[in-house]
């Protein structure tokens, strides 16, 4: 047994406890940073060689020509050319290596819709820190009563080697994004014939869970601050949203404000959560659609179905490159598929079925984490019926700048009504993504201030 956790990665073979809920043992935690990653992913290659042992990223690895935080991130491998592409034609080729919404993408879009394979760069990083505390927090942290948030750990991945499907999507809702950020960046809803408008804001998220100067006795339940103004158009501009977001939103829901420029008011936005469709969308996501998914789990039963060898969106730099214009990124039915990348992973697929007597336009969902960050890249989205429904895609990227794997886009596809979303856009913003300004002072995420914040 001892022999086969080791070449499972120790992770895999704890699926079969189900939904235990013992924690992980010291020997077991010892593995990280052995057989497993700091973070709990397999440190090995496959055995057919399609995917390499995890290699991070070196400081030696960045372009020169990136200089300046909050500049476009240029992509370190300018050089690498698809091995091959997926297309409707040769889909049957692939169909053990793709997710249902992937090839009912195929299946929807089969003259335009396209996957360019690339080699496999398992290249995700982290600061030392994350490391540090994700290795004391695998055999202290456990899920609260219910499973609707974690004690244990703070500044970390909470549970490194996951043994059921709650612990898996915490990792994912609390995964590291820095401790406070700067994007302006735009979001459009694209038609069916590919006509779109821009809704641009500036946003700014303190990550309470990741201040280090903090202490997980000082979170008072709160992960983190989200501030966003609205920028263009220009009936839109001035107007600003505030959100705390709490680690337990059982016991302590959600707290989100608005503020209306034209009214010149502040106003408590107290249903921003579930599947309350988000205005800016055009009815293309719910509220916990955001960042593919976050919030609280407890509608759904979550279950850890175990691991698997998918091609997924990875090392996505050329999507986001200021050398285009969203006119080059965006085109009826989905994203250009020019500009986008896909790499062979290793992913943990889990698995939500809506409760009995629980209410959610999705019946299921199933989320594909990759195994290197924690991050969803894919996630599928079933109807009332058990039909696939929706399929949201995280353009997974190196920001090695913080350095951490996110997204460079998010998109939300609807395969009914043939129209996606897309979250993210900023080929055309002059400022993409900071990381490096300092933490702004207690008041500025209060309700009080967001009536400053947010004038035209």
């Amino acid at each position: 047994m001892k022999s086969k956790l080791l070449l499972t990665g120790l992770a895999t073979a704890l699926l079969v406890a189900g939904q235990a809920m013992a924690k992980v043992t010291p020997d077991q935690a010892a593995e990280l940073g052995k057989s497993l990653t700091p973070l709990g992913a397999e440190m090995a290659g496959n055995k057919a060689g399609t995917i390499p042992a995890w290699k991070p990223l070196k400081d030696a690895d960045i372009p020169a020509s990136y200089k300046n935080p909050g500049q476009h991130q240029p992509n370190p491998y300018p050089d690498d050319k698809p091995l091959f592409t997926i297309t409707a034609e040769n889909l049957d080729q692939y169909r053990d290596k793709l997710t249902p919404g992937q090839i009912k993408l195929f299946e929807t879009y089969p003259e335009t819709f396209k996957m360019p394979i690339y080699e496999t760069r398992r290249n995700a990083r982290y600061p030392e820190r994350i490391y540090e505390n994700t290795q004391k927090a695998a055999t202290n942290a456990e899920l609260l009563k219910g499973g609707n948030g974690f004690k244990g750990a703070y500044d970390a991945y909470p549970f490194p080697i996951p043994q059921n499907g709650l612990e898996a999507l915490w990792n994912h809702i609390v995964r590291y994004r820095g401790e406070y950020l700067v994007r302006r960046a735009s979001e459009v809803a694209v038609q069916r014939n590919g006509d779109y408008s821009l809704v641009t804001s500036q946003q700014e998220v303190y990550f309470n869970y990741n201040n280090p100067a903090q202490t997980e006795t000082e979170l008072d339940n709160v992960l983190f601050y989200y501030l966003s103004f609205a920028k263009a158009p220009a009936r839109l501009a001035g107007g600003a949203v505030l959100v705390h977001e709490t680690l337990d939103q059982v016991a302590e829901p959600r707290k989100a404000w608005g503020y209306n420029a034209g009214q010149r008011r502040v106003r408590r936005a107290p249903n921003l959560a579930y599947d309350t469709p988000i205005a800016a969308a055009d009815g293309l996501r719910t509220a916990d659609d955001t960042d593919l998914y976050n919030g609280a789990p407890d509608r759904y039963d979550w279950e850890l179905k175990g691991k698997k060898e998918i091609y997924i969106p990875y090392n996505n730099f050329n999507l986001i490159s200021p050398e285009l214009k969203y006119d080059d990124v965006l085109m009826a039915g989905h994203v250009n598929p020019e500009h986008t990348r896909y790499e062979l992973h290793r992913v943990w697929e889990v698995e939500g079925t809506l409760k009995k007597g629980s209410r959610h336009i999705y019946s299921k969902r199933v989320l594909y984490l990759d195994e290197d960050s924690w991050g969803a890249a894919l996630v599928d989205q079933y109807d009332g019926r058990g039909e696939l429904w929706r399929v949201s895609i995280g353009y997974l990227m190196n920001f090695y700048d913080l350095p951490t794997t996110w997204t460079a886009l998010d998109v939300f596809h609807d395969l009914q009504a043939r129209r996606y979303h897309v979250q993210g856009l900023g080929n055309e913003e002059s400022l993409f993504l900071d990381f490096a300004q300092a933490i702004p002072d207690d008041k500025y995420f209060k309700p009080s201030a967001l009536r400053r914040r947010g004038r035209r």
